[in-house]
């Protein structure tokens, strides 16, 4: 039994842009993430699937940026994100997405249209790769998830900031949630 419908499937890339991608991750390298996700997303379109680009953003004075008070807070520069951090990496440009998002919390249903562009366009499942494993794509995964998505994570094309981070994110709690798989079987499906 094939482990998805192309024609109901959308893969949803997460965060692949300078901001993120400049960061120490690990286990696996940004061009590691970036290469599986295009060789996904450009199986999943031939096949007639669905790509969603996922970008965080935020105005100049990051008026809608969360900004509550927390132990371990993140700084952006004076002025609004520079067109580097926001830029995407050669191989994801070069690559036409049907759904382009930007969110301004780690979930990319939370405040987006997300919901409203899979639904009209019929998907019933959802592949998830990018940036960072245990924040913006396990917060997708549950948002998917309690949507009532069926959610596949290609484990070798999410990443995170440390192995023991990937490895709490991939054995506790995103099976709970959805399936884990690597690029090579999503491909082979």
């Amino acid at each position: 039994m094939p482990l998805y419908d192309p024609q109901t499937t959308a893969l949803i890339s997460i965060d692949l842009q300078g901001l993120v991608l400049s960061r120490p991750l690990a286990p696996h390298s940004a061009q590691q993430i970036v290469e599986n996700t295009a060789a996904i997303a450009r199986k999943l379109k031939a096949d007639g699937g669905t790509t969603v680009f996922v970008t965080v953003g935020f105005s100049a004075d990051y008026a809608d940026a969360v900004n509550q008070p927390v132990d371990e807070s993140f700084s952006f520069p004076e002025g609004g994100l520079p067109p580097a951090a926001l830029a995407a990496p050669a191989e994801i440009a070069a690559l036409t997405p049907d759904v382009a998002i930007v969110k301004r919390q780690w979930s990319a249903f939370y405040g987006t249209d997300l919901d409203l562009q899979l639904r009209r366009r019929g998907i019933k499942t959802v592949i998830l790769t990018g940036v960072a494993t245990n924040f913006g794509v396990e917060s997708t995964v549950r948002d998917a998830y309690a949507a009532n998505y069926a959610v596949i994570v290609a484990e070798d094309a999410v990443t995170t900031f440390s192995q023991e981070m990937q490895d709490f994110a991939c054995t506790k709690v995103l099976p709970r949630l959805s399936r884990i798989r690597k690029t090579a079987e999503i491909l082979a499906n």
